[in-house]
């Protein structure tokens, strides 16, 4: 089976399970595949814990999930050096930030320090204890979560730190079609014919995917719209003068080459060999809703990053 027949395996697998979150699933599978790490925000009951644990099923890899709590300390998460009495020396205990996929649920719970500690293993694809570096696997990916409905004893996540997540996916309630779904599923019911067994993917089918990836093409002229969304959100004086007021920073450079990445993952998935806008449309909330930093007065008057990120798609001309 090739590669992409496996990655479309577990999609569908991960669909059947992870009734009414679709698009969670499928940014999941493109985060992983783009060597990224995505925040989920949702409110609790929305399969955003399942989700990767059903990944993780999926995969033959490690996994582990931490608890984000006020009370959390550095050390649990990157681990930390034990002094061993008997033999009179340190020695590294690893935590649990060394698996290939980590579960950081509510992530906005826990103070600065930790999740700086984090935040640095996922940038810098290592952690330092004791001025010993120590390496993290290949496959690595965080999904962090946070709850979007209860802020009290909750730290945001400054923006510098945001911008080290490839995603930003938003997720709703599921409509009344997929509610009665999950009921069916949770009694046990049949509602189908399909039967679709557990696939197994090893981490190899995973990096050589990752190969793969990069033979989709991508025009002169979709790479040169790509470019102007992204300086669009830097300078939206340049389509439009009211959006000036409205943008305090734009989009980094991170930014440009997940939202490249992405696109091509997407037509990838979709059994395409060349880009297209909707490829780039696809991704692109995800990608710079959380890298948009808004004005004091777009606040006040109601505006979300999505809304300029809108207006963007709507003002820059396709090529």
């Amino acid at each position: 089976m090739s590669n992409k027949n496996k990655i479309i395996e577990l999609k569908n697998f991960m669909e059947s399970k992870i009734i009414g979150q679709e698009d969670l699933v499928k940014k999941l599978i493109i985060s992983l595949l783009a060597d990224g790490h995505v925040l989920v925000e949702g409110a609790p009951g929305l399969a955003k814990t399942k989700a990767i644990k059903t990944l993780s099923d999926c995969i033959n890899s490690d996994y582990n999930r931490v608890q984000f709590t006020p009370d959390l300390l550095p050390s649990d998460v990157t681990g930390s050096d034990i002094y061993l009495h008997n033999e009179g020396k340190f020695e590294f205990v690893k935590g649990p930030i060394f698996s290939n996929l980590v579960l950081s649920d509510e992530i906005n719970r826990a103070p600065a320090k930790v999740q700086s500690a984090l935040l640095e293993a996922m940038a810098e694809r290592q952690v330092t204890i004791g001025g010993n570096k120590y390496t993290l696997p290949n496959l690595f990916m965080v999904m962090a979560t946070q709850n979007p409905i209860e802020q009290e004893g909750t730290y945001n996540l400054p923006e510098a730190q945001l911008d080290r997540f490839l995603m930003y996916v938003k997720i709703d309630q599921p409509d009344s079609v997929s509610e009665k779904k999950i009921l069916q599923l949770v009694r046990g019911e049949v509602t189908d014919n399909i039967d679709l067994s557990t696939p197994k993917l090893e981490i190899e089918d995973i990096l050589s995917a990752r190969k793969e990836i990069f033979d989709v093409h991508m025009s002169e002229e979709m790479e040169e719209y790509l470019v102007q969304l992204i300086i669009a959100t830097r300078n939206p004086e340049k389509y439009d003068d009211s959006l000036s007021h409205l943008v305090v920073y734009g989009a980094s450079p991170r930014a440009t080459i997940a939202l490249d990445r992405c696109a091509r993952i997407n037509a990838w998935l979709m059994g395409r060999d060349l880009v297209s806008p909707d490829d780039i449309w696809a991704v692109v909330y995800d990608i710079l809703r959380h890298r948009i930093i808004l004005s004091f007065e777009a606040q006040a008057e109601g505006y979300s990053s999505d809304d300029i990120i809108k207006k963007i798609i709507e003002l820059v001309p396709l090529p």
